[in-house]
């Protein structure tokens, strides 16, 4: 069976094979890419360790802070801890 790869090249389950050995013997033909490193995942919100407080409210509550957040362009948890910082702050 032949597979087209996405550039247009055309590899066979014998090219597969050929390429698997190659590699467990530590022989990658070709010339090396550019390697692009990023960090993975979602930036870290703080540099200290993150904890979950959950507490419950009316569900007309919560409608309302979606409805607040949603016209803010934010989640809800970013309008919460955004709101929380800020009544801290003139604590």
């Amino acid at each position: 069976m032949d597979y087209r790869l996405k550039g247009g090249v055309t590899l066979s389950d014998a090219d597969f094979d050929r390429l698997s050995d190659q590699a467990e013997a530590g022989n990658y033909p070709g010339t090396p890419g550019e390697w692009i490193v990023r960090p993975q995942g979602r930036p870290a919100l703080s540099d200290e360790e993150l904890v979950s407080i959950t507490f419950r409210v009316p569900r007309s509550q919560r409608d309302a802070l979606d409805a607040k957040a949603e016209s803010r362009g934010e989640t809800r948890s970013q309008f919460m801890r955004e709101t929380l910082t800020r009544e801290l702050a003139y604590a």
